[in-house]
Protein backbone atom coordinates (compact mmCIF):
# COMPACT_ATOMS: atom_id res chain seq x y z
CA UNK A 1 0.00 0.00 0.00
CA UNK A 2 1.34 3.37 -0.62
CA UNK A 3 0.09 6.74 0.47
CA UNK A 4 0.88 10.03 -1.07
CA UNK A 5 -0.52 13.48 -1.55
CA UNK A 6 -2.22 14.82 -4.70
CA UNK A 7 -0.56 17.49 -6.86
CA UNK A 8 -0.79 18.07 -10.60
CA UNK A 9 1.01 18.55 -13.96
CA UNK A 10 0.44 21.33 -16.60
CA UNK A 11 0.65 19.06 -19.80
CA UNK A 12 1.06 22.64 -21.83
CA UNK A 13 3.61 24.85 -22.48
CA UNK A 14 1.94 28.18 -21.37
CA UNK A 15 3.29 31.00 -23.72
CA UNK A 16 1.52 33.93 -22.14
CA UNK A 17 2.29 36.57 -24.68
CA UNK A 18 1.01 34.50 -27.49
CA UNK A 19 -2.13 33.29 -25.75
CA UNK A 20 -3.01 37.27 -24.76
CA UNK A 21 -2.22 37.71 -28.59
CA UNK A 22 -4.79 35.17 -29.69
CA UNK A 23 -7.32 36.14 -27.53
CA UNK A 24 -6.92 39.75 -28.35
CA UNK A 25 -7.43 39.53 -32.14
CA UNK A 26 -10.83 37.51 -31.31
CA UNK A 27 -12.14 39.40 -29.16
CA UNK A 28 -10.89 42.71 -31.42
CA UNK A 29 -12.84 41.16 -34.13
CA UNK A 30 -15.56 42.26 -32.54
CA UNK A 31 -15.37 45.77 -32.66
CA UNK A 32 -12.98 45.35 -35.94
CA UNK A 33 -10.33 46.62 -33.57
CA UNK A 34 -7.77 44.67 -35.32
CA UNK A 35 -5.59 47.82 -36.43
CA UNK A 36 -4.69 48.59 -32.35
CA UNK A 37 -3.13 45.81 -31.47
CA UNK A 38 0.23 46.87 -30.54
CA UNK A 39 3.02 46.02 -27.98
CA UNK A 40 1.26 45.88 -24.57
CA UNK A 41 -2.26 46.27 -25.50
CA UNK A 42 -2.95 42.49 -25.28
CA UNK A 43 -2.75 42.67 -21.59
CA UNK A 44 -4.62 46.10 -20.86
CA UNK A 45 -7.62 45.10 -23.54
CA UNK A 46 -8.53 41.60 -21.98
CA UNK A 47 -8.66 42.71 -18.65
CA UNK A 48 -11.29 45.14 -19.99
CA UNK A 49 -13.28 42.04 -20.93
CA UNK A 50 -12.67 40.59 -18.50
CA UNK A 51 -14.09 43.40 -16.41
CA UNK A 52 -16.96 44.00 -18.54
CA UNK A 53 -17.99 40.05 -18.45
CA UNK A 54 -17.48 39.59 -21.61
CA UNK A 55 -15.97 36.35 -21.24
CA UNK A 56 -16.61 34.39 -24.42
CA UNK A 57 -13.41 35.81 -25.89
CA UNK A 58 -11.68 33.46 -23.38
CA UNK A 59 -12.98 30.37 -24.88
CA UNK A 60 -10.10 30.56 -27.90
CA UNK A 61 -7.51 29.59 -25.22
CA UNK A 62 -6.97 26.27 -23.44
CA UNK A 63 -5.00 24.62 -20.72
CA UNK A 64 -4.57 21.10 -20.31
CA UNK A 65 -4.23 20.03 -16.77
CA UNK A 66 -3.13 16.21 -15.25
CA UNK A 67 -4.60 15.76 -11.88
CA UNK A 68 -3.62 13.01 -9.41
CA UNK A 69 -6.15 13.13 -6.94
CA UNK A 70 -8.41 10.64 -5.38
CA UNK A 71 -11.38 9.75 -7.16
CA UNK A 72 -14.14 11.52 -4.83
CA UNK A 73 -12.30 14.88 -6.44
CA UNK A 74 -12.23 13.71 -9.95
CA UNK A 75 -16.15 12.85 -9.31
CA UNK A 76 -16.69 16.71 -8.63
CA UNK A 77 -14.21 17.87 -11.65
CA UNK A 78 -15.91 15.22 -14.21
CA UNK A 79 -19.46 17.76 -13.04
CA UNK A 80 -17.82 20.74 -15.49
CA UNK A 81 -19.27 20.05 -18.50
CA UNK A 82 -17.31 22.07 -21.04
CA UNK A 83 -14.14 20.26 -20.62
CA UNK A 84 -12.69 17.01 -22.29
CA UNK A 85 -11.33 14.36 -19.84
CA UNK A 86 -9.52 10.83 -20.18
CA UNK A 87 -9.22 9.17 -16.59
CA UNK A 88 -7.75 5.90 -15.37
CA UNK A 89 -9.43 3.34 -15.93
CA UNK A 90 -10.21 1.05 -12.93
CA UNK A 91 -11.96 -1.69 -15.18
CA UNK A 92 -8.92 -1.72 -17.13
CA UNK A 93 -6.08 -1.66 -14.68
CA UNK A 94 -4.93 -4.89 -12.87
CA UNK A 95 -2.91 -2.82 -9.72
CA UNK A 96 -1.73 -6.16 -8.83
CA UNK A 97 0.04 -6.10 -11.35
CA UNK A 98 4.54 -5.00 -11.61
CA UNK A 99 3.74 -2.04 -13.13
CA UNK A 100 1.77 -0.55 -10.53
CA UNK A 101 4.12 -1.92 -7.58
CA UNK A 102 1.58 -4.61 -7.29
CA UNK A 103 -0.32 -2.23 -4.54
CA UNK A 104 -3.04 0.05 -4.25
CA UNK A 105 -2.12 4.17 -3.71
CA UNK A 106 -4.45 5.88 -1.91
CA UNK A 107 -4.63 9.79 -1.51
CA UNK A 108 -3.64 10.98 1.76
CA UNK A 109 -6.71 13.19 3.34
CA UNK A 110 -5.51 16.41 3.73
CA UNK A 111 -8.29 17.54 6.94
CA UNK A 112 -6.81 14.47 9.24
CA UNK A 113 -2.99 14.40 10.80
CA UNK A 114 -1.44 11.31 11.27
CA UNK A 115 -1.63 10.95 14.60
CA UNK A 116 -5.56 11.25 14.57
CA UNK A 117 -7.48 8.32 15.64
CA UNK A 118 -9.67 8.64 12.55
CA UNK A 119 -6.60 8.87 10.26
CA UNK A 120 -5.70 5.30 11.75
CA UNK A 121 -9.05 4.11 11.33
CA UNK A 122 -9.17 5.39 7.50
CA UNK A 123 -5.13 3.82 7.17
CA UNK A 124 -6.49 0.35 8.37
CA UNK A 125 -9.93 0.52 6.43
CA UNK A 126 -7.24 1.21 3.45
CA UNK A 127 -5.04 -1.90 3.98
CA UNK A 128 -7.92 -4.04 4.47
CA UNK A 129 -9.05 -2.91 1.20
CA UNK A 130 -6.01 -3.86 -0.65
CA UNK A 131 -5.79 -7.13 0.75
CA UNK A 132 -9.34 -7.74 -0.05
CA UNK A 133 -9.08 -6.74 -3.79
CA UNK A 134 -5.52 -8.78 -4.57
CA UNK A 135 -7.25 -11.85 -2.76
CA UNK A 136 -10.29 -11.06 -4.98
CA UNK A 137 -7.91 -10.84 -8.04
CA UNK A 138 -6.00 -14.07 -7.03
CA UNK A 139 -9.33 -15.73 -7.21
CA UNK A 140 -9.77 -15.25 -10.59
CA UNK A 141 -11.93 -11.70 -10.08
CA UNK A 142 -11.53 -9.47 -13.69
CA UNK A 143 -10.39 -6.11 -12.29
CA UNK A 144 -13.98 -4.66 -13.52
CA UNK A 145 -15.20 -7.04 -10.93
CA UNK A 146 -12.93 -6.77 -7.97
CA UNK A 147 -13.15 -2.49 -8.56
CA UNK A 148 -16.48 -2.88 -6.83
CA UNK A 149 -14.82 -2.62 -3.32
CA UNK A 150 -12.31 0.36 -4.30
CA UNK A 151 -12.78 3.53 -1.82
CA UNK A 152 -12.92 7.42 -3.06
CA UNK A 153 -9.42 7.53 -1.82
CA UNK A 154 -7.93 5.44 -4.45
CA UNK A 155 -5.28 7.60 -6.56
CA UNK A 156 -6.55 8.03 -9.71
CA UNK A 157 -4.88 10.11 -12.74
CA UNK A 158 -7.43 12.41 -15.00
CA UNK A 159 -5.93 14.66 -17.49
CA UNK A 160 -8.30 17.95 -17.94
CA UNK A 161 -8.66 20.44 -20.93
CA UNK A 162 -10.77 23.40 -20.18
CA UNK A 163 -11.14 26.13 -22.55
CA UNK A 164 -10.01 29.94 -19.69
CA UNK A 165 -13.56 30.90 -19.46
CA UNK A 166 -13.98 27.30 -18.11
CA UNK A 167 -11.06 27.38 -15.64
CA UNK A 168 -11.67 30.88 -14.35
CA UNK A 169 -15.49 28.92 -13.39
CA UNK A 170 -13.99 25.86 -12.55
CA UNK A 171 -11.72 28.12 -9.70
CA UNK A 172 -14.58 30.12 -8.76
CA UNK A 173 -16.57 27.15 -7.58
CA UNK A 174 -13.71 25.07 -6.20
CA UNK A 175 -11.29 27.04 -4.15
CA UNK A 176 -14.71 28.79 -2.50
CA UNK A 177 -14.35 28.22 1.13
CA UNK A 178 -17.75 26.00 1.59
CA UNK A 179 -15.84 23.70 -1.24
CA UNK A 180 -14.64 20.15 -0.30
CA UNK A 181 -11.25 20.73 1.65
CA UNK A 182 -9.95 17.86 -1.09
CA UNK A 183 -10.84 19.80 -4.14
CA UNK A 184 -10.00 22.63 -2.59
CA UNK A 185 -6.17 21.71 -1.76
CA UNK A 186 -5.36 20.58 -4.92
CA UNK A 187 -7.45 23.78 -6.74
CA UNK A 188 -6.16 26.35 -4.82
CA UNK A 189 -2.42 25.32 -5.77
CA UNK A 190 -2.97 25.17 -9.09
CA UNK A 191 -4.55 28.54 -9.14
CA UNK A 192 -1.74 30.14 -7.11
CA UNK A 193 0.75 28.85 -10.06
CA UNK A 194 -1.86 29.97 -12.57
CA UNK A 195 -1.87 33.39 -11.71
CA UNK A 196 1.76 33.55 -11.82
CA UNK A 197 1.54 32.27 -15.65
CA UNK A 198 -1.16 34.28 -16.51
CA UNK A 199 -2.46 37.16 -14.40
CA UNK A 200 -4.81 38.83 -16.37
CA UNK A 201 -7.02 35.69 -16.89
CA UNK A 202 -6.74 34.82 -13.19
CA UNK A 203 -5.46 37.55 -10.83
CA UNK A 204 -8.98 38.31 -9.83
CA UNK A 205 -10.04 35.16 -8.75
Amino acid sequence: MKIIKPYYIIEDEIDPKKMMLTLEKAGRTCYKSEGRIGDGTAEKFIANIIKRGHESVLEHEKITVRFICDRGVTHEIVRHRIASYSQESTRYCNYSQDKFGNELTFIKPCFWNEDDEQYKLWLDTMQYIEDMYNKLIASGAKPEEARSILPNSLKTEIVVTMNLREWRHFFKLRTAPNAHPQIREISLALLDELKEKLPVIFGDI
